[in-house]
């Protein structure tokens, strides 16, 4: 989320700047179906961010909720697919959902990984095979996770105030949103050229 919220900040102030620059407003983004964003965050919210609720949802619950969500984000993908940046959004999107559902449906973060991201925790904290905390991530070995490339097997910078782990699909996703909020600063090629909103408003 850190990820993501970033790459959204430094996509909208970069287009915004670049309207600003060549004197005209920026456009704001039409999306279809946008409502399944929200229909895709409830669950993941409920089963790994609200205390009162993560606590008491159980791991295959959990997973489900995962799997879910990671469903309808990609419908929403598919039906906005005319933009350009949702298929960089979609792959990071099919990446997350490939490696989630490849390792029991939860993200699989390697025990080096862990111990990076809470150096001072006891390995009695935690245990390989099992899930890490109340998060979307289930510690496993590299040689017993499928596709460990695409696992949450990077780290944010230290020098930030709050570490976390992602994953290439991750990456892709943040680099997509940037995309997204940067293209309505972007002028006509030619007079006259109908931007990708309009043509998504005539399609619906």
């Amino acid at each position: 989320m850190l990820l993501l919220l970033a790459a959204a900040l430094v996509g909208l102030a970069a287009g915004w700047l670049r309207a600003r620059y060549q004197h005209r407003p920026y456009l704001t983004v039409t999306l279809r179906h946008p409502w399944l964003v929200f229909l895709a965050f409830l669950p993941q919210w409920l089963a790994f961010g609200l205390q009162a609720t993560r606590e008491h949802i159980s791991t295959p619950w959990a997973s489900a909720a995962l799997i879910a969500s990671q469903i309808l984000l990609l419908v929403f993908v598919w039906f906005n697919r005319s933009h350009p940046a949702f298929w960089l959004l979609g792959l990071g999107l099919l990446f997350n959902f490939c490696v989630i559902v490849l390792n029991g449906g939860l993200m699989p973060i390697s025990p080096e990984t862990v111990h990076r991201l809470y150096p001072t925790a006891l390995a009695s904290e935690w245990q390989i095979g099992s899930r890490l905390g109340t998060g979307k991530d289930i510690v496993l070995a590299v040689e017993e996770t499928r596709l460990w490339f695409l696992s949450d097997r990077f780290l944010t910078p230290p020098i930030l105030n709050y570490q976390a782990a992602f994953s290439l699909g991750d990456v892709l996703i943040a680099l997509g949103a940037c995309w997204l909020l940067y293209a309505p600063g972007k002028a006509p090629e030619r007079e006259g050229e109908v931007s990708w909103l309009l043509v998504s408003k005539k399609a619906n």
